[in-house]
């Protein structure tokens, strides 16, 4: 996982990982220790799990090797708490977080709290080296806040009663939203990938994760893509007119995944007495049908692009067409609570690029030309994975503010869609 970062000062890296620390306890917060242990699917993790995880990022990558004479706070850790770095040895079964009772959620809390101290205490003498790796570890921790809600949903999905984490918030359906506007894009010799720089008002300045880079040049041909995602009540007319019965809107494997799990609806959706329902953190409630449509697959996206008479947009589509948005001033995540994406500005404006729903694209999950991992186990961490996804674009209101650009590469299996997931349409010119 290589950076391009150039690191500020250790005091703004200091309130910097002050706050994003909180912010995962803030998310595990409400949670009993058993909530914080359950794993409903391989491909979640318990919220215990994850803020143990993030923490031993930090011991093992800063504390160990850059702070002479760090012992580890319980060294039998290392094997609960890595994911997939081989070069640190073996670990447990990721299928099998869940039966990790001990340690206790407090006992975790506490392991959070020593790591953060000695952290906290480093961080002045720190070298570049070093605060290169804390923002990686940031932008790590980060993932895995939405990572954490998108694991938590899955997880009270699966309890009979339906429990919601947080209170609902208020809110009014809005009016039916006209058509989407489509943009006209010339195409043409464009740059794509991250650039060594970021937004002015953040201190993640040119950061980027290896798979975003090297910047490189893409050939565009003209092309239309929508001023916003597709909407719920969009969504429910494809339903409404059999868009999940149509097997000629489907590609095979897609068709052979609707037939074989029954799928009918978006994920979390259920069909109630006046209509139907969806689940979130905030319980049961009635799909907002001036929400942008969420949980669903690549599979899903691509039949109701069909349907539409459009498609999904290249990546490099969508990243030329979002540079002209700005990044900070989408729908993202901001304090916990439930995550629940808004309905577009009206009008439509070209902020709604970012956030809302991770959106599906066309293109499969590959490294860039001249990629190169960064050597070292920090580099086991997106190259290994480029075989068989499909990269989706611009953040959710699940993505914690200030983590999103541009250039930012997000990956599922096309029948994944337990994440904050939807779409956007393209078309040719």
């Amino acid at each position: 996982m290589a950076t391009q970062a150039r690191p500020d000062t250790s005091d703004s890296f200091a309130s910097r990982y002050a706050a994003v620390r909180q912010l995962s306890l803030a998310i595990a917060a409400p949670l009993s220790d058993a909530d914080a242990t359950i794993q409903p699917m391989p491909d979640a993790s318990p919220a215990k799990w994850h803020l143990a995880h993030t923490t031993w990022f930090f011991e093992t990558f800063l504390l160990r090797d850059h702070v002479p004479g760090y012992r580890a706070h319980d060294e039998r850790w290392a094997f609960l708490f890595n994911s997939y770095y081989e070069a640190e040895g073996e670990r447990h079964a990721r299928p099998r977080r869940g039966m990790l009772s001990r340690p206790s959620l407090d006992e975790v809390r506490a392991y959070r709290g020593a790591v953060d101290a000695v952290m906290m205490a480093a961080l002045p003498g720190f070298s570049a080296e070093a605060l290169a790796l804390v923002e990686l570890g940031l932008n790590h921790e980060q993932q895995h806040q939405e990572l954490m809600l998108m694991d938590l949903t899955a997880a009270m999905a699966e309890n009979p009663l339906k429990p919601a984490v947080w209170p609902a918030a208020p809110w009014r359906p809005r009016p039916d939203y006209d058509a989407p506007r489509m943009l006209h894009i010339e195409g043409g010799v464009v740059e794509i990938g991250h650039d060594g720089t970021g937004p002015s008002t953040s201190l993640r300045t040119g950061f980027a994760f290896d798979a975003e880079t090297p910047r490189h040049q893409h050939v565009l041909r003209p092309y239309q893509i929508a001023d916003r995602p597709v909407l719920v009540q969009e969504w429910l007319r494809f339903m409404d007119e059999g868009g999940y019965a149509d097997p000629l809107l489907w590609l095979s494997d897609g068709w052979a995944w609707v037939q074989a799990e029954g799928i009918e609806a978006p994920l979390y959706w259920e069909k109630g007495e006046t209509g139907w329902l969806r689940f979130g953190l905030d319980g049961l409630q009635p799909v907002n049908p001036a929400e942008p449509v969420c949980h669903i697959s690549y599979y899903e996206a691509d039949a109701y692009a069909r349907w539409a008479g459009a498609r999904l947009p290249t990546e490099q589509e969508w990243e030329h067409a979002a540079r002209m948005s700005d990044p900070d001033a989408g729908d993202f995540f901001d304090a916990a609570g439930p995550v629940r994406p808004k309905p577009p500005l009206e009008p439509p404006r070209i902020e709604k690029f970012f956030g809302g729903v991770w959106e599906w694209t066309a293109s499969a999950f590959l490294p860039y030309p001249g990629f190169r991992p960064t050597e070292g186990a920090v580099g086991e961490y997106n190259g290994k994975f480029m075989s068989g996804q499909m990269v989706l674009r611009g953040g959710s209101s699940g993505t914690p503010r200030g983590h999103m650009r541009a250039s930012y590469r997000n990956f599922f299996y096309p029948h994944q869609r337990w994440m904050f997931s939807g779409l956007r349409l393209a078309k040719d010119l």
